[in-house]
């Protein structure tokens, strides 16, 4: 019974989450990922790991949450916006998302099934795939650790009792 609840909680929970995550103001949005993604990558950016991203914009789609925020680094700060042009696109589903954050699957993987879609400049594409293929999980802040591994097993639970079932959506914005 609670294999299926959870299962059901996977496969469902991005439809509950779109309306109240589209209703956050950017402005919130905004605070929030800049925040995250700064306390993530203050040692490759105060190392110049993310000098690649220098003006140019990496676009990054939640498919089944029809969300897409734009990052890109100046002058050694990540930044996020809501509208740019981008330079290259990657875009999934949360559940594929989470499990590549938390290293439980490889973005090559994804990308072959055509969970992971990475579109553009082919060169900067690599360097943002093998940043990801990089990130250890002990060098993240501990609190960001613990609850996106947790989160990740819920889902890769969620996933094997519910038979994977994903929407595979095309991009969206």
């Amino acid at each position: 019974m609670l294999e299926q609840l959870r299962a059901r909680l996977v496969r469902q929970g991005p439809s509950l989450l779109r309306l109240p995550i589209k209703l956050t103001p950017f402005a919130l949005q905004k605070q929030v990922l800049q925040q995250l993604l700064g306390w993530q990558f203050r040692h490759a950016l105060a190392e110049g790991d993310l000098d690649f991203l220098e003006n140019r914009w990496l676009k990054v789609e939640v498919r089944d949450l029809e969300l897409c925020w734009f990052v890109t680094v100046r002058e050694g700060v990540l930044l996020v916006s809501d509208k740019q042009q981008a330079d290259v696109s990657f875009s999934a589903d949360a559940n594929d998302l989470i499990l590549i954050a938390a290293r439980k699957q490889d973005p090559d993987t994804l990308f072959f099934q055509r969970r992971l879609v990475i579109e553009g400049d082919t060169e900067l594409g690599l360097y943002v795939k093998n940043l990801m293929d990089a990130i250890e999980l002990e060098n993240m802040p501990a609190p960001l650790r613990i609850g996106l591994q947790q989160l990740a097993d819920f889902v890769e639970a969620g996933l094997k009792e519910g038979g994977e079932a994903t929407s595979h959506a095309p991009a969206s914005c």
